[in-house]
């Protein structure tokens, strides 16, 4: 409860309108404060993630559930991090296995290299949050297709415009 309280406090002085909703530029410019530094893309990407009600907007509800999804990913970065501030590409394959993600080799790869933003192996919290945002939001466009659950779909092309301009980071 006191988690919560401390969470809306921290909301409301980011609604800085008293929406009630937070925009992208203004969770942007929070992050900033924490010397997290992500394309607004990104901070845009993680809108879409849990903007249930589609608006383009947080509401603290929503804000709430980012933050849960956020705070695994910090604790998960913390534990593997070694005190380097950094992981390197080993860390981050056990990171994504102990947040729950499973790539095959290609993937992780290719994954890593375009999240990988000094391209020197060292993926600091704001790389390795802005690469966790990616593959959450593919997994969550990938399973409105999976209908069967059998981890494998067709597109027709329609589809993949879909898909295409659904994940874009």
């Amino acid at each position: 409860m006191e988690k919560t309280a401390i969470l809306k406090e921290w909301f409301d002085r980011v609604d800085s309108d008293k929406t009630g909703n937070i925009t992208a530029i203004q969770l942007k410019s929070v992050f900033a404060i924490g010397n997290l530094e992500f394309p607004i893309s990104v901070v845009e990407q993680m809108i879409r993630m849990y903007d249930f009600d589609r608006n383009g907007t947080m509401s603290f509800d929503e804000f709430a559930e980012l933050n849960k999804f956020l705070q695994k990913i910090q604790n998960v970065f913390s534990g593997l991090e070694r005190g380097r501030g950094f992981l390197m590409p080993d860390d981050v394959y056990e990171a994504l296995t102990r947040i729950g993600f499973s790539l095959d080799s290609p993937a992780f790869y290719t994954v890593c290299e375009s999240f990988d933003k000094a391209k020197n192996g060292k993926f600091k919290l704001d790389d390795f949050i802005s690469l966790c945002i990616f593959v959450q939001s593919a997994r969550n466009l990938f399973n409105s297709f999976d209908t069967s659950k059998q981890g494998r779909i067709s597109l027709d092309f329609n589809q993949f415009c879909y898909c295409t301009a659904n994940c874009r980071i």
